[in-house]
């Protein structure tokens, strides 16, 4: 889990109206991310039930996404957040969350574009914003964005609507999602980054970077 995708999980627990049960597929939070990857706390007093192919911490129901061993319509709001590169079939995965939502259900998801191969197990998949917008073209209406360059964005988030909601929600939802987005697209280390690079002697920097190691 990386921290802005965390923020964008906050903005739609807190703007969009979620509902119970809330379903987290892809749930189980690895070593060093026991704070970082817990997505429950955004949704306080609902029904939350996480879920991955494993046991774990933060699991609390092993299924499995291609084949969702729930009814159909029983499900409030579904997040699959840096998951969807894991799954093999993630068409047939999207279409199977749509299928256990409730005619006003809502689907959360988030992947990564430009970034290194991270097995875990399997890394199969990096998707574009179109990508997002095929996925989601089942549901009534969507909403995809992106962080990074226009032309090779490194993160992917989007969200699908069973139903319509209304106009002073979705507005109040692009509102804080373009607020995020010009954050992060240029977060205060990467334009520190940017400015080094443009004022420092490119060896003064490589010697910087072989005795200090900084998290970007």
């Amino acid at each position: 889990m990386r921290q802005f995708i965390k923020e964008f999980a906050k903005i739609c627990a807190e703007t969009l109206p979620t509902i119970e049960p809330i379903y987290e597929f892809g749930s189980f939070r690895p070593q060093g991310q026991e704070i970082l990857a817990d997505m429950r706390s955004f949704f306080p007093n609902k029904k939350y039930i996480g879920t991955d192919m494993r046991e774990g911490l933060g699991v609390d129901v092993i299924l499995n996404l291609h084949n969702i061993d729930l009814p159909s319509e029983s499900v409030g709001t579904t997040l699959i957040l840096e998951t969807l590169e894991h799954v093999e079939f993630p068409g047939k995965a999207v279409e199977e969350a749509y299928r256990i939502l409730k005619p006003n259900g809502i689907l959360i998801i988030s992947s990564a574009m430009n970034y290194p191969i991270h097995n875990h197990p399997s890394d199969y998949w990096r998707f574009t914003p179109e990508a997002f917008k095929s996925l989601l073209r089942m549901f009534s209406f969507s909403i995809v964005e992106s962080l990074g360059e226009n032309d090779f964005p490194h993160s992917v988030v989007g969200v699908g609507f069973k139903n319509s909601i209304s106009e002073n929600t979705k507005n109040e939802f692009l509102k804080k999602i373009s607020v995020w987005k010009t954050y992060w697209d240029n977060p205060p280390k990467s334009r520190w980054k940017k400015s080094a690079k443009l004022f420092i002697p490119p060896i003064v920097l490589d010697i910087y970077h072989k005795f200090v190691k900084i998290k970007y």
